[in-house]
């Protein structure tokens, strides 16, 4: 201890930051909690939150639009972009509000609002030019977005989500380029608010999706709302107060070329780590091709070093969740030293809060027959399903994925509705190691959408040959039931 000015240094103040400082003060006094820039979390100042605001709005616009079929008529509702976007600002504000007061309680003598890089593995120059050593380190530096090079041509007409949520009003058109969980979200959002809106995507990509049947699904009810393109090749020019966007289908070459003005690009192509500036060339840490650290997800640690990862900047699951869970692993291996440990992480949960919401629950698709396992799958379509179909909330797909000598729940790819909450009862089946029968002994209520569930479980018994065949598709009411 007094060899290094600090026990624990933190590099970045961010959920992964804080949930390090919260888990490493439990045992030391002597911590540096580093962060030179705006506080306020990605979640609450640029994120999760104030999107989720606008989807909010976006909703409720969509389902004034959406009553004639139950009998009920309306006049069109009218929308109020500076009032939408004046909503956004103040929640936002508010819900940042909440973090700066959260750091403002940390002990002054802890928090030191500078930015760091390294000069050496156990040295940080800090931005007054001041160095601090520390006998262990946490790298939570956080995330950034990324703009592709086609964008690029938008001029000072492009936004990121770092930026949209500043907006005064909403624009008349908007081009959104990515089609994953970011660009689903807003590219519905802003089209359900009365933008015109087209979205551009990338390698066929719907969200996170990696279930070809599930993203087929979802990429048509999505192209069923508004126009989205799931694999273009585009070119992007600024013209005066606009934008130009020429677009041809990437899947084949002799396809036509398109064009269109929009008011301006939303880039929604992905967050790189924010690692670059840290001055890693100065230490002897393993680093990837993109100049990120190598560390072990199960403890945080890169190497066997006195230096560890969390949150964002890492680059592995650029989740709330996961940040706070990584920063608290973090923080308490980095004052414990010598004596960390690895941990067990939780069941992998990804939600997109587009309409259809999409979930991604334990192991995927795409890992599981990348993998040596054997597993049956069994699903749901959600157009028939006596819940949804009363509510109008439209259809969807779930697919299950058990292993077959066993039975067990290994993980689920759902686009439909409640996805978020059905996602929440697979992962916490998951994370119970719950067979697919220990599942169908749970209690189902009707009618509720989770009797949805129940049918794609008790279609995975019959592909897993552990109980009769069920109908095909979930019909909880109706001829036959």
């Amino acid at each position: 201890m007094s060899t290094y000015d600090v026990d624990v240094a933190i590099l970045g103040a961010g959920t992964a930051g804080m949930a390090a400082y919260r888990a490493a003060a439990k045992h030391t006094d002597s911590i540096a909690l580093l962060d030179g820039g705006p506080l306020g979390t990605t979640c609450a100042r640029v994120g999760c939150m104030p999107s989720k605001l606008l989807i909010a709005a976006a909703n409720k616009a969509h389902a004034a639009q959406d009553t004639a079929r139950f009998g009920i008529h309306l006049d069109p509702p009218h929308i109020d972009g500076a009032a939408v976007m004046q909503r956004v600002r103040d929640e936002r504000d508010r819900f940042v509000g909440f973090v700066l007061d959260a750091v403002d309680d940390f002990p002054d003598r802890h928090v030191i609002r500078e930015h760091a890089v390294f000069e050496d593995d156990h040295t940080l120059r800090l931005t007054s030019g001041r160095k601090l050593t520390a006998r262990a380190i946490v790298i939570a530096t956080g995330s950034h977005p990324m703009i592709a090079g086609p964008i690029k041509g938008a001029g000072d007409r492009l936004y990121t989500n770092d930026g949209i949520f500043d907006w005064q009003d909403l624009p008349e058109s908007a081009a959104v380029f990515g089609a994953g969980i970011i660009g689903l979200e807003l590219g519905q959002a802003l089209h359900r608010l009365g933008v015109r809106t087209r979205l551009f995507g990338r390698n066929h990509a719907v969200g996170p999706i990696s279930d070809p049947e599930v993203r087929a699904r979802a990429g048509e009810i999505f192209e069923a709302e508004f126009s989205a393109h799931w694999h273009a090749d585009s070119e992007v020019t600024q013209d005066g107060d606009g934008v130009i966007v020429r677009w041809s289908d990437a899947s084949d070459e002799d396809a036509p070329w398109h064009e269109e003005r929009f008011d301006c690009v939303v880039a929604a192509t992905g967050r790189a780590p924010n690692v670059a500036k840290l001055g890693l060339d100065q230490t002897s840490l393993p680093l990837d091709q993109n100049g990120v650290p190598i560390f072990d997800r199960l403890s945080m640690r890169i190497g066997d070093s006195h230096i560890f990862m969390a949150g964002d900047c890492g680059d592995d699951l650029p989740l709330l969740h996961e940040a706070s869970d990584e920063g608290t692993m973090a923080g308490e291996n980095a004052a414990l030293l010598p004596a960390s440990y690895r941990k067990q992480r939780r069941t992998p949960l990804s939600i997109v809060f587009s309409d259809p919401q999409i979930a991604l629950i334990g192991a995927t698709h795409a890992e599981l027959t990348e993998s040596a396992c054997n597993f049956a799958v069994g699903s749901v379509e959600f157009e028939d399903q006596g819940r949804s179909r009363t509510m109008g909330l439209g259809g969807g797909l779930l697919r299950i994925y058990a292993e077959l000598d066993t039975g067990r729940v290994l993980g689920a790819e759902m686009a439909g509705p409640d996805a978020e909450h059905i996602g929440h009862l697979l992962a916490w089946a998951i994370e119970e190691n719950a067979t697919v029968d220990r599942m169908l002994s749970y209690p189902f209520y009707h009618p509720t959408l989770e009797e949805g569930l129940r049918t794609a479980l008790r279609n995975t018994a019959a592909a897993l040959s552990m109980g009769p065949k069920p109908p095909l598709r979930s019909i909880d009411c109706g001829p036959g039931a």
